[in-house]
């Protein structure tokens, strides 16, 4: 049993490693701008799927002006966003990234947790979505069995399970099967469209129709602008696959200079592409299919396009066009899976905010397709009931790197781009907010995102906090001059809280160990000094310098954890001397609880025991322990 169990955790934790390199660099094979713009594009295109069905239900007579506005949110808005982060954050972090450069210390690192919980919520609702909306497509196909009828939430399971089992079992970046989905799925778009749009040319009565019906319905066209504005916020959905435009930076051929550049190509024609499928989809679905048939139970509610396919291009066609949205939709949801396998790496360990195992494929595989499961159950498979929560999470995320735009730019002092990117953040906090008092659903799922990442993440830092947590040591010239001046002999360091700086200081701390420690004066010690720069970073690389203070020997460490840096530097100064060294502190005053808690949120706090539970912990062999003496 035990042997299952290990073949078990050794199966689960595969590929686990703390070297997160790979992230910036990603794979070995590059492709170029256009096939990666298919591998993006499984998301962002296939929303076409649902997206005019939807904008149809929420406008109404009127989807066609509220995608015209959405279009010119996409092309003014969050296409100079997206290429201004594409220019900042080559290696696919995002806008995450970004912010987390602009917020310092722990502040920015829990509006990253945040964010990431928003991420989540995209990503998350992505894969239900996107399985529910093939679940309805599967199940309104004529040639589909009886027997599927109401099984709804049974089918979207089995889309998703086998979504997990692909993972499972080692999915590797398919860009050749992301190409072809794409491009047939964009050409049979481009036929139904096609015909869709001679339907009408060819009938100017659908179009006299559908213009009394909005001189019937509303006063002016002002008033039809007001409310394709006010409406315009619950069509967002049209907004997604930009995030995952950047995250997939690192696939495309060429060095830095040019990924920017064919990024920007690739974001640019996506986006062309997008909004020219939008506004004709919406305009010749609003004329072509009865208004009964978005609702719930009618036969293009989630599937206006297929609709069309079926009713204009015969059943065979039709089907053709159902199974390749079957396909590119779960596709879809493959593209959301592998975009948060690799954020949470990207953040959450480096943080100390999340297990080990988190930075396995395996475990993060099994625990999103669990939630998957429960979301799909709480939304009963339903598309439209999904659709608040799904454009919740892509708001947020386009409204982050608006608001990253806006600051870089400001920081770089130009003020004409920070006021540009200042507008379209205003614009995007109006359509984020209508959107969320419209569907809270969006809110209440991030917000349980983001308990459940920050509660966790707290609670691993807790439990990591006695780690290393150091990932390399280096010297300057002066400390290796120190350090090689004392290999003849025994290493004696003095860990000093640095006050004056002073003479004084020095040789009262030195009269001090003479008196405590019974040193000698003929054994030569240094000083060694901590300094915290930023104590929310959880791993650390130090850099040691050496200085000269009234003939003592001092070593100046910057690190975001005293004990944890003063520990790596005995094991470093043990194997680079072959010498045990000893560290001598003395007692600190204060409550125990309290240095624990300054020690987790500032890096401080009861410095000779911790050092000793770090060293203990990260060499378990007590004849190669450095020796702490405490007085």
């Amino acid at each position: 049993m035990r042997g299952v169990a290990v073949a078990l955790r050794g199966w689960l934790l595969n590929g686990l490693t703390a070297d997160r390199s790979h992230l910036e660099q990603g794979p070995e094979e590059k492709h170029a701008w256009w096939r990666v713009m298919c591998l993006t594009g499984v998301d962002y295109f296939s929303t076409l799927g649902y997206q005019p069905g939807i904008a149809a239900l929420a406008a109404g007579a009127l989807s066609p002006v509220a995608t015209l506005f959405l279009v010119a949110l996409t092309l003014f808005g969050a296409l100079p966003v997206y290429r201004y982060v594409a220019g900042e954050s080559p290696h696919g972090a995002g806008s995450i990234a970004m912010l987390e450069r602009l917020v310092p210390a722990w502040q920015g690192k829990l509006f990253v947790l945040c964010l990431l919980g928003f991420a989540a919520t995209d990503f998350v609702i992505t894969m239900t979505l996107s399985a529910a909306d093939a679940t309805a497509h599967i199940m309104e196909n004529p040639f589909a069995p009886h027997w599927l009828e109401g099984q709804r939430i049974p089918v979207t399971l089995v889309l998703l399970a086998a979504l997990g089992a692909i993972f499972l079992a080692g999915f590797t970046e398919a860009v050749g099967v992301a190409t072809a989905l794409v491009a047939l799925y964009l050409a049979l778009n481009a036929v139904v469209v096609g015909v869709a749009v001679e339907r009408v040319a060819a009938d100017p009565a659908v179009f006299g129709q559908w213009d009394r019906l909005l001189e019937a319905r509303h006063a002016s066209p002002l008033a039809m602008i007001g409310l394709a504005l006010l409406v315009m916020p619950r069509l967002a959905l049209g907004l997604s696959g930009f995030e995952t435009g950047v995250a997939v930076m690192p696939v495309i051929r060429g060095d830095i200079p040019q990924r920017i550049r064919s990024a920007r190509t690739m974001l640019t024609t996506a986006a062309l592409i997008m909004s020219g499928f939008l506004l004709l989809s919406s305009f010749v679905t609003t004329l072509l299919i009865p208004a009964h048939e978005f609702q719930p139970d009618g036969k293009a509610n989630g599937r206006a396009l297929a609709y069309l396919a079926h009713a204009h291009l015969g059943e065979w066609f039709g089907t053709l066009y159902d199974v390749s949205t079957i396909a590119i939709l779960w596709f879809a949801g493959a593209s959301a899976m592998a975009g948060l396998i690799n954020l949470v790496p990207r953040f959450l360990p480096r943080y100390g905010m999340a297990p080990e195992w988190a930075s396995a494929v395996r475990p993060l595989v099994l625990i999103l397709t669990v939630i998957a499961f429960v979301i799909t159950f709480i939304f009963d498979a339903d598309v439209d009931q999904q659709a608040g929560a799904y454009a919740t999470g892509v708001l947020v995320l386009m409204l982050s790197a608006a608001v990253a735009s806006c600051l870089s730019t400001r920081a770089k002092g130009r003020r004409r781009a920070a006021w540009a990117f200042g507008v379209i953040s205003a614009v995007l906090t109006y359509t984020l907010v209508d959107n969320v008092i419209e569907r809270p659903d969006g809110v209440k799922i991030a917000g349980f995102f983001i308990v459940a990442i920050v509660v966790t993440s707290l609670i691993s830092r807790a439990t990591r906090s006695t780690e290393l947590r150091v990932t390399r040591v280096r010297l300057d010239p002066l400390a290796e001059e120190f350090v090689n001046e004392c290999c003849a002999g025994e290493l004696h360091l003095i860990a000093n809280e640095p006050q004056r700086r002073d003479q004084a200081e020095y040789n009262d701390k030195l009269r001090e160990n003479w008196f405590m420690h019974r040193l000698r004066t003929s054994e030569q010690a240094m000083f060694v000094e901590v300094t915290i720069n930023d104590a929310s970073e959880f791993e650390t690389e130090l850099y040691v310098r050496g200085e000269e203070r009234f003939g003592h020997k001092v070593l100046n460490v910057e690190s975001s954890t005293v004990p944890n840096a003063l520990a790596a530097l005995l094991l470093y100064l043990r194997d680079r001397t072959g010498r045990v060294p000893n560290i001598y502190f003395h007692w600190t005053e204060g409550n125990p609880i309290n240095a624990m808690l300054r020690y987790l949120i500032f890096g401080g706090g009861d410095v000779p025991p911790l050092t000793r539970e770090v060293l203990r912990l990260a060499e378990p062999d007590p004849l190669r322990r450095p020796h702490v003496h405490v007085g």
